[in-house]
C-alpha cells in the first residue's frame, strides 16, 4: 500500500477525489487485519463501552463539506487526522491512520460513521501527522482539542 508523505499530499488526494470516491481515514492495524478478505459482510467494528460488533468500520470521512467554502484543505484534513490521534495509544500496538475508499452503511453509537471499505489507499506517514498537530496548533484555539473522552 502507498504511503501519504505529507499533509498537503494528503490534501491534494482529497481534492482530486471524484464525487463517487468517498475517502475516508480510519485509525486501527491496516487493511490486512480490518478487511476478511474483502467479504463486505465481515467488516466490521467494536463498541469500546459495550463490546457490540457493528456493521462496518468505524471511520471519518475526508470530503470537505460545502459550508466550509474556499477554506484551507490542508487544514481540514490536518482536523481530520488530529481528531483521533489518541486511538495510536488506545489501540496498541501497530494503530496508525490510512486512508481508504468506502461506502457508509451506518451509524455506530457516538454517532461516528460506519463505513464498508471498498478500496484500500494508503498509509498516512508520520511526518503527515506532525504537521497536522503544528496546523492545528497555529490556529491557537484553547477551546478546541481531539475528541478523546478523558481530556
Amino acid at each position: 500500500m502507498d504511503v501519504i508523505e505529507d499533509l498537503e499530499q494528503l490534501a491534494a488526494r482529497v481534492r482530486g477525489a471524484g464525487e463517487d470516491q468517498e475517502l475516508y481515514v480510519r485509525w486501527s492495524r491496516g487493511p490486512m487485519a480490518d478487511l476478511a478478505a474483502g467479504r463486505r459482510k465481515e467488516q466490521s467494528s467494536r463498541d469500546a463501552l459495550t463490546g457490540v460488533t457493528l456493521p462496518g468500520l468505524s471511520a471519518n470521512p475526508l470530503r470537505v463539506e460545502p459550508w466550509w467554502g474556499n477554506r484551507s484543505v490542508r487544514l481540514w484534513v490536518a482536523r481530520r487526522l488530529y481528531d483521533y490521534r489518541h486511538l495510536r495509544d488506545l489501540r496498541r500496538p501497530g494503530a496508525s491512520p490510512w486512508v481508504f475508499v468506502g461506502e457508509q452503511c451506518g451509524r455506530g453509537p457516538d454517532n461516528e460513521p460506519l463505513v464498508i471499505c471498498h478500496q484500500p489507499i494508503a498509509w498516512v506517514s508520520e511526518k503527515a501527522l506532525q504537521e497536522a498537530d503544528v496546523a492545528i496548533r497555529e490556529q491557537h484555539s484553547d477551546e478546541w482539542g481531539p475528541l478523546h473522552r478523558s481530556n
